[in-house]
């Protein structure tokens, strides 16, 4: 998987991607993330890449050029053009589902966004897709870019140590987590389940998958209603919410 994020604070973005799962991940060469400075194609003597917006308004806008030239540069040096996304609040917010299904991408370039957004050009002609990461505001898009790249990375072969370290997490199936438990087995008075320590893998794994539906049922009722659910799971749902 190849990862490119355009952004005005790279040390920023580096700063996050260069450690932990993602950061050893890119060293063994398990994914491929750069980020490019957009200052960089922006060819006056202030390097700005802003401008004031037509028909007037608070703040300022991103220019054409500089994401242009640098998005072109991109597609010349991997050698074909990466699907482009544009981190913003009117995009559609991002789900595991799309996650699954960006993840079958080979290249993918992101763009941050900053100061009142991008001149609706580069929108019209280069953006593939717009995603949001919630129905709130941010100061920039870096944030954004970092959830996504994070969020989107891990399910690449090799970052993480075995696929059913997403497989089974919350949204991947549709529902949410099943509770977890760790030592000691009492804590304060409080014990874990006995069948998750009863050896009874088939058990084990009823009970995870009952609590997962228990769980979403009880936090995000929502999730359910594009779910099929049988009659038992409907009985299991209405017997413990």
């Amino acid at each position: 998987m190849k990862l490119d994020l355009i952004t005005l604070f790279p040390e920023m973005c580096e700063a996050v991607l260069g450690e932990s799962i993602i950061g050893r991940a890119r060293k063994s060469e398990a994914i491929d993330v750069e980020c490019h400075q957009l200052r960089d194609y922006a060819f006056d003597k202030h390097r700005r890449v802003d401008d004031t917006v037509y028909g007037g308004g608070m703040g300022m806008l991103m220019k054409c050029e500089p994401i242009a030239l640098c998005y072109e540069a991109i597609c010349e040096k991997r050698g074909s053009k990466p699907h482009f996304i544009y981190m913003s609040p009117q995009g559609k917010v991002l789900t595991q589902q799309r996650l699954r299904e960006l993840s079958e991408l080979e290249n993918i370039c992101v763009l941050a966004g900053h100061y009142e957004g991008v001149d609706q050009r580069i929108i019209d002609e280069f953006i593939d897709e717009e995603i949001s990461i919630g129905d709130y505001v941010l100061t920039g898009g870096e944030l954004p870019a970092l959830v996504f790249i994070d969020a989107l990375a891990r399910m690449a072969p090799g970052v993480l140590s075995n696929n059913e370290c997403f497989t089974e997490e919350s949204h991947f199936n549709g529902l949410l987590e099943y509770p977890q438990y760790t030592k000691p087995q009492v804590w304060r008075g409080l014990e874990v389940p006995p069948i998750l320590y009863s050896g009874d893998h088939a058990k084990v794994d009823r009970w995870r998958y009952e609590h997962s539906l228990i769980n979403t049922a009880k936090k995000r009722p929502d999730m359910l209603e594009k779910k099929e659910l049988s009659e038992e799971d409907l009985k299991i749902i209405e017997g413990n919410i």
